[in-house]
């Protein structure tokens, strides 16, 4: 009878059959003696493997959890990508709540975009965005003009990552890590893969990650390192070498898609690149044993750059570990057993550093001052992200970072800061153009070329260049000094040409082509990056000619002016296009008089204050100026302030008023309608209106609330990256109604 039944299947069939039934003898036969070792006190080691995927590589953090909640403990870990982030974080001491805590957080998602929060810039660097508003500078070296290696600098990352993993920064030996750990990188001029089993951790993980031209590469050990997935995204071969008996191997891949969805060349390249790791990771999957445990959740064609899927991977990761909770349970500990591996855990993690002393890396010597002084709280993670803030925000370095040791005192902190590759020099511009679709347009161009890091304390020599309706060209020499480099003095000088129309009553009269040369010296201090204090001596002088205009109107004198200034400024806007929250405040002071020997006395005050709150979508945003002469010469053009336009006034076309006393607020609020990727022309993009009262006076006793002019205007507004667009509609309470197109800042 059995003869006859093997007869009837066929040899083929009867193959398949004998391997199946010698598999689940294999099976049966690692599981008793996984068994055996347990009972005999000797607990198979487990090692995890977590592979590369981008954001999809959330779901490790899932898996974690489960391994967690099932009591299985970890004895090494080896990860590529994203892999070898969760996995470093683990192998850190970190717990899988706390590892998804940090992956879900608003810092995560930060750390990939790039410019970055503006509130982490110095206040130097967010004046520069009010006119320059191409948030890319381009670096300006030997005569060339360069742009850096990655689109993301990997900064914020590497600060996120050295914040969480500060209790073991000390440690040098993967090995010594509260679990074993390994990182795999891609040798950028090689093509070889690097296993990383010591050194500084968060340097490896970042090396891990380190996608080409997405993030700059990482030096290690005079190797230009990045992405490990391009060598060995699935590495299964090195965790076994890593002293384990059985592997959990979690592979969040790279998907393929389906024919109908590669429609363009990044669709294309993508898919190249994915065919090419799923190949390397199919062959490393082929290393697996019986014993081994491969778990593969369902992300579908997730895409690894989406980080809104990461709280949805961590459930699938989830998801995928307990349907495989029937082989996992072999590897489970009992309480006393596990509590005791994670106290082991804990003991090794440590707590807070102990800074004993300072010193500044060998290849950073020249900005020993800057790192000096940025550095101020040693004692904890926060005081020295604090640190690396401040000094990254200025703009001049590629990377600002610092590294412990251990010492016979205490822990060595070592300081670095390394100068920008692509500059340190650069380039950024900016376009202006505003259109009231009533045959009044204006345009401009600019340009601002930064001389950078000059000195010890990385001064600045900027010039500027503008040209269009106000042509303009400007200098200044940005010089700081003091052991805190906030002080600083700035000579300066500009010229400039611009249109002003000389309106009595409501008419405009005429309009003047002016011509302005100005030159002087301030002196002043920045606080922290939230805040700026100058005062200096300037000479101006200008010539007014007339270029429209009637027969008969009163010459407007020319002026040779010497003049005090003084300014206080505060921004802590999260955006100067379409801010959020935060506020903007600044009151300028200038006093002209004949002690200098200035034509004239007469003393310039102004203030412009803007505040933004936001629940959601909405935002609303309060905006006042005013301005306002005392003891002016009328027949002094320099002395008008000109309102009318889009937001100042907007049912009036630009500069419709004139006077030497002015006052304006605003009421404003705005949906956006559209993130980047989403939405209107796939960038942020904003619906709104505002409601706008204010006027001109000739005098102070003029000004009343009766007096003033009652405005509004609905808009779209686009936040592009030339800069901020607005197609809107303006009118008035007299029944004035004017359209817009405004490219530039309105705020």
């Amino acid at each position: 009878m059995a003869i006859a039944a093997s007869s009837s299947i066929g040899p083929l069939s009867l193959g398949i059959l004998v391997v199946v039934r010698l598999t689940s003898v294999l099976l049966v036969a690692f599981t008793l003696l996984a068994v055996t070792a347990e009972a005999a006190g000797e607990r198979p080691r487990v090692g995890l493997v977590l592979s590369g995927g981008g954001a999809r590589g959330a779901a490790h953090v899932g898996v974690l959890k489960v391994l967690e909640a099932e009591r299985i403990p970890i004895d090494a870990v080896a990860g590529t990508s994203m892999g070898a982030v969760v996995g470093g974080l683990y192998a850190s001491g970190l717990s899988a709540a706390e590892i998804a805590a940090f992956v879900e957080s608003p810092e995560w998602r930060q750390a990939f975009q790039e410019p970055g929060p503006r509130d982490r810039l110095s206040f130097r660097r967010k004046s520069e965005d009010q006119n320059f508003l191409v948030d890319f500078p381009v670096g300006l070296k030997s005569g060339t003009f360069r742009i850096p290696k990655g689109l993301v600098s990997g900064q914020r990352l590497s600060q996120a990552l050295r914040r969480v993993t500060l209790p073991v920064a000390r440690i040098q030996q993967f090995d010594a890590l509260p679990t074993r750990f390994r990182a795999v990188a891609t040798d950028l001029e090689t093509g070889e893969a690097v296993d990383l089993a010591e050194g500084d951790l968060v340097s490896a993980m970042r090396a891990s990650l380190a996608a080409p031209g997405v993030f700059a590469p990482v030096e290690i050990d005079g190797r230009l390192l990045v992405d490990g997935g391009l060598a060995n995204n699935l590495p299964v071969e090195l965790a076994r070498r890593m002293d384990v008996d059985v592997l959990i191997v979690v592979d969040v891949g790279f998907p393929l898609r389906k024919r109908d969805s590669l429609d363009s060349v990044a669709t294309i390249s993508n898919q190249m690149l994915s065919i090419l790791i799923r190949r390397g990771s199919d062959a490393q999957r082929q290393m697996l044993r019986p014993a081994d445990i491969l778990l593969s959740p369902e992300l579908g064609e997730a895409s690894s750059f989406d980080f809104d899927i990461v709280p949805r991977a961590v459930e699938l990761g989830e998801a995928s570990a307990r349907a495989a909770l029937e082989r996992l349970a072999a590897l489970r500990l009992g309480e006393r057993d596990y509590s005791q591996y994670l106290a082991a855990r804990g003991a090794v993690r440590g707590g807070a550093p102990r800074v004993e002393d300072v010193r500044v890396a060998a290849d950073s010597e020249r900005y020993e001052r800057l790192l000096r002084a940025g550095f101020v709280d040693l004692s904890s993670a926060e005081g020295l992200d604090a640190g690396l803030t401040t000094l990254f925000g200025r703009g001049n370095f590629e990377s600002v970072d610092y590294r412990l040791r251990e010492s016979t005192r205490g822990d060595l902190l070592e300081l670095s800061a390394r100068r920008n590759s692509w500059g340190p020099n650069y380039v950024r511009f900016g376009l202006n153009l505003e259109d009231d679709f009533n045959g009044n347009s204006t345009y401009n161009a600019a340009a601002r070329i930064v001389l950078a890091d000059i000195g010890s304390l990385a001064a600045e020599w900027v010039w500027d260049f503008q040209i269009g309706s106000e042509p303009k060209v400007a200098t200044e020499f940005y010089i700081p000094f003091g052991d805190s480099a906030q002080w600083f003095v700035m000579p300066q000088a500009s010229f400039d040409l611009r249109n002003v129309p000389l309106i009595e009553q409501g008419v405009r009269r005429a309009e003047y082509r002016l011509r302005t040369t100005e030159y002087g010296i301030d002196v002043g201090r920045e606080f922290s990056n939230w805040g700026e204090v100058r005062a200096g001596i300037r000479r101006v002088s200008g010539q007014a000619r007339q270029r429209i205009g009637e027969d008969g109107v009163p010459a407007v004198k020319n002026f040779d002016l010497r003049e005090f200034y003084g300014q206080f400024s505060y921004d802590v806007l999260d955006n100067r296009n379409f801010p959020r929250r935060g506020q903007y405040f600044v009151a300028e002071w200038r006093a002209e008089t004949p002690s200098l020997g200035s034509d004239r006395r007469a003393d310039l005050v102004s203030v412009d204050w803007l505040a933004a709150r936001s629940s959601g979508r909405h935002t609303g945003v309060l905006w006042t100026s005013f301005g306002t002469n005392i003891n002016s010469n009328p027949d002094t053009i320099r002395s008008l302030f000109p309102v009318g336009g889009f937001l100042n006034l907007s049912g009036l076309a630009p500069d419709s008023l004139s006077g030497r006393h002015y006052a304006l607020a605003r009421l404003m609020y705005y949906r956006q309608i559209g993130r980047g990727g989403e939405g209107f022309l796939n960038v942020p993009a904003y619906a709104g209106v505002s409601f706008e009262a204010g006027n001109v006076w000739e005098r102070r006793s003029d000004i009343s609330l009766g007096s003033s002019l009652t405005h509004g205007s609905v808009f779209l507004g686009l936040d592009t990256l030339l800069g901020p667009v607005y197609l809107g509609s303006g009118f008035g309470e007299g029944g004035e109604n004017t359209f817009y197109l405004f490219l530039g800042r309105t705020f």
